[in-house]
């Protein structure tokens, strides 16, 4: 995932891994040899069209809005197909009510026109204050979130590993992300949600309570979920 970061200079470009106290709480009770949070790539501005959300600087967001309606007005003036001329036009409404293109109520047709624009706020912006800059790992976990991602983990004796994969991400994909052999191989997702392995005490005490679930590859995985895939090897 990329992440531009827009006039704060507090926030490096690079790769930068996320601190989350969810893990921390799993690996507590693993207490595995090595933790690994999740990473992300932070990118400047002019980068911002690889970007997968947005961070800007305080009030910085009405910048980004003003390029974003001279793009519609100049798409605009050369606009001659109807359909698109009633998509720019519905995006320059909002535009000038200060509104983000994300925010925008865009049917999935509208999407699809979009993909691919030049347009700055179709990604999540999240506004960062100054005072909430104390707590980078925060902010960026946000704009993760916001940005259509989330975590799943996995966890033994020597490694607790948070793992990166987009939100609505299937059970077979995410095996996938630990290794093509596991994807390939693939035979049953064993699942215990975050929630039911904190409260449980750890893995061995939610099987014993009946909470780790055998999910196919359709499984749509969730936030958090500790997850342990079987597979032909």
């Amino acid at each position: 995932m990329k992440i531009s970061v827009i006039s704060i200079p507090e926030i490096a470009a690079g790769k930068r891994n996320i601190k989350d106290p969810r893990l921390d709480e799993v690996d507590k009770l693993v207490k595995a040899k090595k933790k690994t949070y999740i990473q992300v790539e932070i990118i400047g501005e002019a980068a911002a069209f690889e970007a997968d959300a947005l961070i800007v600087a305080g009030d910085s967001g009405a910048d980004l809005i003003l390029k974003d309606l001279e793009f519609v007005e100049t798409r605009l003036g050369r606009c001659a197909n109807d359909q698109e001329k009633a998509l720019l036009t519905k995006l320059k409404g909002a535009l000038e009510k200060e509104e983000f293109v994300s925010k925008c109520d865009l049917n999935p047709d509208e999407k699809k026109a979009l993909a691919g624009s030049s347009l700055l706020t179709i990604r999540p912006v999240i506004a960062a204050q100054k005072e909430v800059l104390e707590n980078q790992d925060a902010l960026l976990a946000r704009a993760v979130k916001e940005g259509g991602f989330i975590s799943f983990f996995t966890a033994g004796e020597k490694e607790t590993r948070a793992w990166l994969i987009r939100k609505g991400t299937s059970a077979w994909e995410a095996a996938g992300a630990i290794h093509s052999d596991i994807q390939k191989g693939f035979i049953r997702a064993e699942i215990i949600s975050f929630a039911d392995f904190i409260q449980c005490g750890g893995e061995t005490q939610a099987k014993q309570a009946g909470k780790q679930r055998l999910e196919t590859k359709e499984y749509i995985m969730q936030d958090c979920d500790l997850a342990n895939f079987r597979f032909n090897k």
